[in-house]
Parts: C-alpha cells; sequence; structure tokens
C-alpha cells in the first residue's frame, strides 16, 4: 500500500496542473494516466488569453513551443454563409500533445510521481482517507493508493464515472442529441494563422484554428446518429460536412497528418457535481463546455489553479474538508456555472441548418450580439 498527500485522477491540462501546482506546494503528489505522454486527444486547441499570464506562470514558454496567435473570429452556417468579428481577449493555438508534455516535464522536475498506463478501478472515501484501487493497463497487476486528498480530472466520460455513479450519467438527453462523438485532425492548408473558424453541418459544428509548427487543428463534434446513418467516419464527412462548402475546401484540398483521426464517443453536456464522494472534480469532469464556445482548455486550467489552491490550504491545515468543499463547490459555481448555461443555450441555436442560418444573419445584423456571447464565455485574466 503507498501513501501520499494528493491523488490526481487523469493526466490531461486539469490534472496536470493541479499536480504541478501541489507538487511546488511542497506536498506529495500521485498522478496515474491511461497513456503515457506525449498523446493526442480531441480537443480543439484553441486557449483563451485569460490563463496565458497563468501558464507562463507555471514555466510553459508558449513563444518556444511554437505557440500560434489567434485574434479574429469566423462562424458559418451550413449553407457556407459567414461572419467574422475580432475577439476582443484572443487567445493562443497550441497542440494538447505538446502542451500537456511540457506540463509533464514540469511537473516531473517538480516531485509530481507519474503512473502512467495505469488506471483507476475505484475510490473509496472512509474516516477521512481515500483509497484508490490502480491497475496497469500493461501488466494487469494492481496496487492499492490511500491518500487524504482525491482529485477527479478524468476528462468528458469515464469508466469511473459509471463505478462513482454521477448523477449526470442518469440524466435524459433530447432524443436528437442523446449522444455526440468528437473528431479530431492535425492538418497544414492555406488558412490564416489568426483566425479560429467554427463551420455549422447538419447536427454538428467543426472548428479549426493554427497551433505549433505551421499546422491546424480542425475538430468536429455530431451525433452518434450521423455516423450510423452513413455507416464510417469518412463516408459521413462527404455526405454531411462537405454541403458547408467551407469545410468542403478544407477536406479536398487540405494535407491531413494522421492515417486517422482522433475519435472520442459519447460525450455529455449535462450538469455535473463539481465534488463527488468528497473528491475534487476538475477540467471535464466537473462539467464540459460546448465545442461551440471554444474556452474548455482556458476552464480546465482556471478550474485547477481554483482546486489546488483549496487543495493545498486544506492539505496544510488552514481549512477542513467540509470548508474546502464548500468554497470549491460555491467558487467553482461562480466562475462556470453561467458560462456553461450560455454554452448550452447558445448550442441549441446551431446544429439544424435552419437554426444555423437564423442565427448567423441574426449575429450579422447585431455583431455586439455576437461579441456579447463571446464575452459571457469567457473570464477574466488570472
Amino acid at each position: 500500500m503507498f501513501k501520499t498527500d494528493v491523488v490526481i485522477i487523469g493526466g490531461g491540462l486539469a490534472g496536470l496542473v493541479s499536480a504541478l501546482e501541489l507538487a511546488k506546494a511542497g506536498h506529495a503528489v500521485v498522478l496515474v494516466e491511461r497513456k503515457s505522454y506525449p498523446f493526442h486527444k480531441v480537443c480543439g486547441e484553441y486557449v483563451s488569453n485569460e490563463v496565458k499570464p497563468y501558464i507562463q506562470a507555471l514555466g510553459v514558454n508558449l513563444e518556444s513551443l511554437g505557440a500560434a496567435t489567434i485574434n479574429h473570429f469566423q462562424v458559418s452556417a451550413p449553407s457556407g454563409r459567414s461572419l467574422c468579428a475580432p475577439l476582443d481577449l484572443g487567445g493562443f493555438g497550441i497542440s494538447r500533445y505538446t502542451l500537456d508534455h511540457e506540463l509533464y516535464q514540469l511537473g516531473k522536475a517538480a516531485g509530481v510521481e507519474f503512473l502512467l498506463n495505469q488506471e483507476v478501478d475505484s475510490v473509496l472515501f472512509n474516516d477521512s482517507l481515500f483509497t484508490v484501487s490502480v491497475s496497469d493497463r500493461l501488466t494487469g497487476t494492481s496496487q492499492i493508493l490511500t491518500s487524504r486528498l482525491v482529485i477527479g480530472a478524468f476528462g468528458k466520460r469515464s469508466k469511473l464515472d459509471k463505478t462513482l455513479d454521477r448523477s449526470f450519467l442518469r440524466q435524459p438527453a433530447p432524443a436528437s442529441r442523446s449522444s455526440y462523438i468528437g473528431v479530431k485532425y492535425h492538418i497544414k492548408c492555406d488558412f490564416p494563422t489568426d483566425l479560429i473558424a467554427l463551420h455549422n453541418f447538419t447536427d454538428g459544428y467543426c472548428g479549426m484554428s493554427a497551433i505549433e509548427d505551421g499546422n491546424y487543428c480542425l475538430c468536429y463534434l455530431t451525433t452518434r446518429s450521423n455516423l450510423r446513418l452513413f455507416g464510417n467516419i469518412p463516408d459521413m464527412e462527404r455526405a454531411v460536412l462537405y454541403k458547408n462548402p467551407h469545410l468542403k475546401i478544407v477536406f479536398e484540398n487540405a494535407d491531413f497528418l494522421y492515417d486517422k483521426p482522433e475519435v472520442i464517443n459519447e460525450i455529455s453536456f449535462a450538469s455535473k457535481q463539481s465534488v463527488e464522494n468528497h473528491m475534487l472534480m476538475v477540467g471535464d469532469s466537473a462539467g464540459l463546455i460546448t465545442p461551440l464556445c471554444g474556452n474548455g482548455m482556458a476552464m480546465a486550467i482556471h478550474g485547477a489553479k481554483l482546486a489546488s489552491n483549496l487543495s493545498a490550504a486544506f492539505l496544510s491545515g488552514q481549512l477542513n474538508r467540509s470548508d474546502m468543499e464548500q468554497r470549491y463547490q460555491r467558487d467553482w459555481s461562480k466562475l462556470f456555472a453561467q458560462r456553461l448555461w450560455v454554452g448550452r443555450t447558445v448550442q441549441q441555436l446551431f446544429g439544424t441548418d435552419w437554426l444555423s442560418e437564423l442565427a448567423v444573419r441574426t449575429l450579422s445584423a447585431f455583431k455586439p450580439a455576437l461579441r456579447g456571447i463571446m464575452r459571457q464565455t469567457h473570464g477574466a485574466i488570472i
């Protein structure tokens, strides 16, 4: 049995930032991750500048990593009708492959112990201690960790959600939007480096923006029913995504850098609890903003900063567990609840052809409304 101060489940942005912060504060941290760095993740790979000073203060040199500067936004309806607007706050583009690996290296240097290619099977809380069962995905061996604190950073959907019997899994979804899939490519193409574009198509939307090395991230969300109708991803793309002329041009002319895309299934935008069984949930484990609003990476980083600060106060005796959990729930809601609600509400304006057309026409006529939506889904600089 291995004892530590904190076990972090999941090594995406939220988990890595939490681990790095807590290790720098002098606490013993174990992070459990299913894969080995570096690896790709389904993600839009645009980061709002609200977290840029903070991520740089952690030791990430965005310039040396080649992050792209992004300060304009484009949205198109399925017909191709589009509008453009400046991004008041702006952001940067960088792949998860690069950014997560950099944070992993910083975490190792700070003393984080990484258990890679391993998976958490169960988490039990009793008498102020957590017992975490971990299995090695390569060898099948298992071990038990005990800790004073567990942070859940295991992403959009995990089998651990089912083990914990999380309530969001039991929430019914509208029939037309019951199950989403996410698909991501890295491509090379002729496209402005300072622009993030969101192109709508029937039952979905596709984001596109520059990342490092002159490459671009192309990531889209659609329903599983779209995929079932056409049988496979390439046929679905030709039948559905190509109807938007912007996407047709990209798919027919870009150089695709993967043999096949990264894919994630059964994405849920249902409301989640930020504390489950005394675990602090961060990133997509706490709540997923729609890709339409393009700010999930910044929210993961921002939320991890909040969780790690309160966790450090708990571990050093400045807060008891109850106060830590209550403050985290309150502060998390204050930071993100409205942003998630706006994202889910705006999502309803897109995905069907006629509503997407109407939304683009309306926002073209009332540009302040578009900028207001963008402000509502972005936070203050931290």
